[in-house]
């Protein structure tokens, strides 16, 4: 009999969304009392959109900030604003939503799938190994707040003379080795969905340093800035063109300069939260933590432990729930987590929004990408053997206590 040791109550909750109160409903509210000043743009004053980007950029150290209507916006301007597009190919990670594999697909080029390693990030060894003539840009995807192994990938985008993209959406607020993740990369995205460190609601974030890849990126996220006296475009010489539609608006911005504002204190509680955790488990015996180039950069929103095989993960499983602890593998037959690329049919049926196949049928491209469910194994394999505990800002002291106290019993007992 497996002994009872979830015994505090555990709340449900989040991240962003629970710190909303009575600050984003006035900042709201202060918004809707004039409503003449809804559009982002006026020349006559810094709008909510200006404020935020102004903030948004003095807080990470990254030079350009442009505030959009979503997650998957801001990495396809992350894409566009280099020039990325038909006849390209874009390697991504085979564990993130399916919102970076549709950036790529928006810009008009074509998604690689690329293996994970125990960072639960994209493995800069196999990623190297699906570089073709085609291939410029890797999108290394910080899951779950964890920042992946960049300096590798910055060596390999390097090497190869490719981008280097930072998607940060589950990740906000993320440093690595002190610096907000992105700043050393080409360009970095966030996302201000729902779900997020910081919510709007929806929204998201555009970073990058160069000023000539920014005026790219405003130019595909609202084909009519050029004619806004926006003071975004400024006196740049490069033509403008025409792509998406994605501007972020007033009210939005109102409430994510709020959430930014509690950025610090939100991830001061997760990532105290967490190391109380850390701090109580015991030697491993049939798991290994995930791998974290730089420990003091994690959100502190996720603890992951990798078991070291399916059968042991199945009967760890089944003995955490025992304890009251409600947990189980990221990759499993009862809960497919949506972040796997084997449940995104758009992409691997390469259905486009006609029967032409675009982008993989495009007359530019020449490259030859195939899918398949089981095309990344070590993938499923470690998602398969992957156990994550969610950080909240309701959980307690207490909780994490009991959290790791369950996960030695079980451990010991196996």
């Amino acid at each position: 009999m497996t002994k009872k040791i979830i015994v505090s109550p555990v709340a449900s909750g989040g991240l962003g969304w629970s710190a909303v109160n009575n600050q984003e409903i006035e900042a709201v509210t202060r918004t809707l009392k004039m409503p003449e000043n809804l559009f982002r743009y006026n020349s006559d004053y810094e709008t909510q959109c200006v404020l935020l980007e102004k903030e948004l950029s003095a807080k990470t150290g990254i030079k350009h900030a442009l505030f959009v209507a979503s997650g998957t916006a801001a990495l396809t301007l992350c894409l566009s604003a280099y020039g990325i597009g038909p006849g390209d190919e874009v390697i991504i990670p085979g564990y993130t939503y399916i919102a970076t594999a549709s950036a790529v697909t928006n810009a008009g080029a074509v998604p690689v799938i690329a293996e994970i390693d125990d960072s639960l990030s994209l493995d800069p060894s196999d990623a190297e190994s699906r570089i073709t003539p085609y291939t410029k840009a890797l999108i290394a995807v910080h899951m779950q707040g964890v920042p992946g192994r960049i300096t590798t990938l910055r060596s390999l985008a390097d090497k190869h003379n490719l981008i280097l993209i930072e998607d940060a959406c589950q990740a906000i607020g993320s440093t690595y080795h002190g610096e907000h993740s992105g700043v050393r990369s080409h360009a970095a995205a966030w996302s201000l969905n729902f779900y997020k460190i910081l919510t709007c609601g929806e929204g998201g974030v555009f970073f990058c340093n160069d000023d000539d890849a920014f005026i790219r990126g405003v130019n595909a996220h609202d084909p009519g800035s050029p004619m806004w006296k926006s003071g975004l475009t400024r006196n740049s010489t490069l033509a403008p063109f025409t792509q998406l539609g994605v501007r972020g608006n007033e009210v939005c911005a109102s409430i994510a300069r709020v959430q930014l504002s509690k950025m610090d204190a939100i991830l001061g509680k997760t990532r105290f939260l967490k190391k109380i955790f850390l701090s109580r488990l015991s030697k491993p015996v049939h798991y290994k933590l995930q791998h974290i180039d730089d420990p003091d950069g994690d959100c502190g929103i996720s603890a992951a432990f990798i078991v070291r095989d399916k059968e042991t993960a199945g009967r760890m499983t089944e003995m955490l729930n025992e304890t009251g602890m409600d947990i189980g593998s990221d990759y499993n037959e009862g809960f497919p987590d949506r972040h796997i690329y084997a449940y995104w049919d758009s992409i691997l049926n390469k259905q486009g929004t006609t029967a032409l196949g675009y982008p993989w049928a495009d007359p530019g491209y020449k490259g030859n990408v195939e899918y398949s469910r089981d095309m990344c194994p070590k993938t499923l394999d470690i998602l398969a053997r992957s156990l994550r505990i969610s950080i909240h800002l309701n959980l307690t002291e207490q909780n994490m206590i009991e959290f790791a106290d369950a996960i030695n019993y079980v451990d010991a007992r196996l």
